[in-house]
């Protein structure tokens, strides 16, 4: 039986491949509009970050998402990208992978 491909994408922060399953996908749509993509299949152009609540304190503090879509992002979408991470993080601990 062959074995299945793990889909893989760089993360931002650390420019490492890694499953698509460990990483949150963020989105730009035609409008310029910035959201947080849990199902990765949103319309745009899209970059990813590791489901790390300190990944994404390291991405604010770098201003990655802004130099990855090229415009400036408030900073309340990375606090309730923080507020999301941090949420599936604990999912994942609690309920397992």
């Amino acid at each position: 039986m062959k074995k299945r491909k793990i889909p893989m994408r760089k993360d931002l922060l650390s420019n490492q491949m890694m499953p698509k399953k460990e990483l949150v996908r963020i989105v730009k749509n035609k409008e310029n509009v910035v959201a947080i993509d849990p199902t990765g299949k949103a319309a745009g152009r899209g970059a990813y970050v590791a489901l790390d609540p300190t990944a994404v304190k390291a991405a604010k503090g770098k201003k990655l998402i802004d130099a990855a879509f090229g415009i400036t992002i408030e900073p309340t979408f990375y606090d309730d990208l923080f507020a999301y991470v941090d949420h599936q993080k604990a999912r994942q601990e609690l309920f397992g992978k």
